[in-house]
C-alpha cells in the first residue's frame, strides 16, 4: 500500500509546519480581498446610481487597496496547492481524483473570471461604459468568492469525505458523485460562514482607515459615508456568521466529535451539557482528559452544548474520553471504540494488500467494502495520536467567538455615531482609538478559527481515512526545513511590502476628479 516506513516524524512535523505558514499568511491577505470587494462594489454602485464624481473617488480608492491584497493573495495561494504535489504526495495520490476537480474548477473558472474582470476594473475607467464597468467591478469580487467556494469545497471533502468510493483496481478514492462533494451541507456552511467572516474584516479595515482620517482630520467626507456602508456590511455579516457558525457546530458535532470535544475541553461528555464559558485549560501542556472530570473553575451555559451539538437541550454529546472507549446514542446507535475502529482499519489494508496480489475475489472485495471507512485507523497505535492538541483548539475558539461578540458591539456603536453624531468631533478620539486597535484583533479572530477547523481534525489529513503521517512524501526533513524558512522570509517580506504599499496609498488619499462645473466640484 502507501509506504510509510521511511517517514519520519520530523518529516512530518515540518511539512505540517510549512503548510501552516503558508496558509496562515495566504489567509492575511484573502480576508480583506473579499471584504473590500464588497464594499468597493457597493462604493461604485453608488457612484452608478447618484453620477456623483464623489463615489467614483471612494470607489477607486478601495479599490486601489483591494488590488495589493489581491496580487499578494495569488502569490501565496499558488504555493500554498503546489505543496500538495511537494509535500503530501502520498495524499494527493490517494485521493487526487477527487481532491483535484475542485482545485481545477478554481483554477480554470473562478480564477480566470476573477483575473479577467479585474483588469476592466482597474484600467477600464475612460474605455468602457459606466454599467460595464460597474458590472466588472461586482464581478472581479463574484469570481474571487466563487474561488473560495472551490477551495473551501476541497477542504471541506478532506473533513467530511463523501461522494466517492475506494476503486481497489486503481488503489485511490475516485468521485462517484461530483454534487454530492460540491455542495455537501459540510461545504456549503463552511463556504457561508467563511466569506461572511471575511466581510467583517473588510468592514473594520474600511472602518479603521477612515478612522485614521477623521483622527488627521482628512478626507472627513469619505470617511463619514464609507464608515456608513462598512458598518452595515459589519453588522449583517456579523449576525450571518453567528447564525452559521451555529450551523457549524451542529455540522461538527456530526462529522468530527472529536474536534467538538477539544473546543469544549469535554473529556467525558452526556445528556444536558453546557456550553464552557470560561474554564482554565493549560494553554501549553496537553489536557489530562483521561484522569479529569472536566477543567477547573469552569462556567458553563447549562444546556447550551447540547442544543448546538443536536438542535435538542437534553442531547447527548460524547467527551474524548467517550470517543476513545465507544458510546451508545440515547436512539440505540453505537459508535465503534478506537480498538474497534484500529481493527477494522487493519482489515482494510490486508484486504487491499491481498487484493495487490491478486486476490479479488468477492469475499475480500466485501472485506475492503466494510472497513474502508475505518481505513486511516490501521494506522493508528494509540489513542493520544487521535487526541488534537486540546488548548490550542479550546482558546482559539473562545477568541474567536468573543472577538466576534465585541465586533457585533462595534458595529452597532459604529452605526448609531455615524448617523446621529459628528463623527469628525475631537471628543470621538476614543472611537478612532478602538477602531485601530480592533483591526488586529478581527484579523486574529479569523486565523483562530482556522485554527480550529485545522488543529481540530489533528491526526486526519482526510477524517478517518487517511492520517498525516501516511499523508506525507516520503523526502528528508531537512530539506522541507530549509524551504520552510525560505518561505518564512519569502512571505514575511511579502507581508511587509504589502503593508508598506497600502500604508503609502492610504497617506496619500483618494485622487480627486478633476471637474469643469462648479456643481460637479462641490459634488467631488
Amino acid at each position: 500500500m502507501i509506504n510509510v516506513l521511511e517517514i519520519t516524524s520530523t518529516t512530518v512535523d515540518w511539512s505540517r509546519a510549512q503548510f501552516a505558514l503558508t496558509a496562515i499568511y495566504h489567509w492575511l491577505f484573502v480576508p480583506l480581498t473579499l471584504g473590500l470587494a464588497l464594499i468597493m462594489g457597493i462604493a461604485e454602485t453608488c457612484y452608478y446610481r447618484t453620477k456623483k464624481r464623489f463615489w467614483r473617488d471612494v470607489s477607486r480608492f478601495w479599490q486601489k487597496l483591494f488590488g495589493v491584497n489581491f496580487a499578494m493573495g495569488v502569490a501565496t495561494g499558488i504555493i500554498l496547492e503546489f505543496e500538495f504535489g511537494t509535500n503530501w504526495s502520498n495524499y494527493s495520490w490517494f485521493v487526487g481524483d477527487v481532491f483535484g476537480a475542485p482545485l481545477a474548477i478554481e483554477g480554470i473558472v473562478a480564477f480566470f473570471m476573477e483575473s479577467t474582470f479585474v483588469a476592466v476594473m482597474f484600467f477600464g475607467w475612460k474605455k468602457v461604459s459606466p454599467s460595464f464597468h460597474l458590472a466588472s467591478t461586482w464581478l472581479t469580487g463574484i469570481g474571487a468568492t466563487i474561488s473560495a467556494w472551490w477551495i473551501l469545497v476541497a477542504n471541506s471533502w478532506m473533513q467530511d469525505p463523501i461522494g466517492q468510493t475506494f476503486n481497489p483496481d486503481t488503489m485511490r478514492f475516485e468521485m462517484n458523485s461530483f454534487w454530492n462533494v460540491a455542495l455537501s451541507p459540510f461545504a456549503v456552511d463552511k463556504f457561508f460562514h467563511t466569506v461572511t467572516s471575511t466581510w467583517i474584516i473588510g468592514s473594520v479595515f474600511c472602518i479603521a482607515v477612515c478612522c485614521w482620517y477623521l483622527w488627521h482630520k482628512r478626507e472627513v467626507k469619505l470617511a463619514v459615508e464609507s464608515i456608513k456602508i462598512a458598518s452595515w456590511v459589519g453588522i449583517a455579516a456579523s449576525l450571518l456568521v453567528l447564525m452559521t457558525g451555529d450551523h457549524s457546530a451542529y455540522m461538527v458535532a456530526r462529522t468530527q466529535p472529536m474536534k467538538l470535544a477539544a473546543m469544549e475541553a469535554l473529556y467525558h461528555g452526556g445528556v444536558d451539557q453546557g456550553l464552557t464559558g470560561v474554564a482554565w485549560v493549560n494553554p501549553f501542556v496537553q489536557a489530562d482528559y483521561a484522569n479529569k472530570e472536566e477543567p477547573p473553575m469552569r462556567i458553563a451555559v447549562p444546556h447550551m452544548l447540547s442544543f448546538l451539538a443536536t438542535h435538542d437541550m437534553h442531547g447527548y454529546v460524547p467527551g474524548v474520553n467517550d470517543i476513545i472507549n465507544g458510546y451508545v446514542m440515547p436512539d440505540g446507535t453505537c459508535e465503534p471504540s478506537l480498538k474497534q475502529k484500529i481493527e477494522m482499519g487493519k482489515k482494510a489494508i490486508v484486504a487491499v494488500s491481498r487484493y495487490r496480489k491478486g486476490d479479488t475475489s468477492k469475499v475480500n472485495r466485501q472485506v475492503i467494502a466494510e472497513n474502508i471507512r475505518y481505513f486511516g485507523y490501521g494506522y493508528v497505535k494509540s489513542a493520544d495520536q487521535i487526541v488534537p492538541f486540546i488548548p490550542v483548539n479550546f482558546w482559539c475558539f473562545r477568541i474567536m467567538v468573543g472577538v466576534g461578540c465585541l465586533l457585533i458591539l462595534f458595529f452597532a456603536v459604529s452605526l448609531f455615531l455615524v448617523y446621529r453624531k459628528d463623527l469628525s468631533a475631537i471628543r470621538f478620539r476614543w472611537y478612532y482609538a478602538l477602531a485601530l486597535f480592533l483591526l488586529p484583533l478581527s484579523y486574529l479572530a479569523s486565523e483562530c478559527g482556522w485554527m480550529v477547523a485545522e488543529f481540530g481534525r489533528q491526526p486526519w489529513t482526510i477524517q478517518d481515512m487517511l492520517p498525516t503521517w501516511v499523508a506525507v512524501s516520503d523526502i528528508r526533513a531537512g530539506s522541507v526545513a530549509l524551504t520552510f524558512f525560505i518561505f518564512l522570509v519569502l512571505f514575511t517580506t511579502m507581508l511587509a511590502v504589502a503593508i508598506s504599499i497600502m500604508l503609502k496609498e492610504i497617506k496619500r488619499g483618494p485622487e480627486h476628479s478633476i471637474v469643469e462645473s462648479n456643481n460637479q466640484n462641490s459634488e467631488s
